[in-house]
């Protein structure tokens, strides 16, 4: 997998890095945010989607990222859909 990083939290200091990136051979985003706390997890895993299994699967994380990353966030799914039209 090679990652293409787009941007980070500007607002980041030197420990808190939410980040993003693409993955355009998987086509797919990636996403550094701060984890979920107890009360959040249970309330996106207490939410239900028609057709879906209530919870949230092992290999799955709520997490969150800085809604001043929307700009971002924007450019990866610019991104993402470039490199699928190759």
């Amino acid at each position: 997998m090679t990652l293409r990083f787009i941007g980070i939290d500007p607002d980041t200091k030197t420990a808190d890095s939410p980040t993003v990136w693409i993955d355009e051979e998987r086509q797919e985003f990636v996403f550094q945010g701060w984890k979920a706390g107890p009360e959040l997890e249970a309330e996106a895993a207490a939410f239900e989607v028609p057709g879906h299994a209530v919870g949230i699967p092992d290999d799955e994380g709520v997490f969150r990222i800085p809604a001043r990353m929307a700009p971002m966030i924007r450019e990866a799914c610019d991104a993402i859909e470039r490199a699928h039209r190759r």
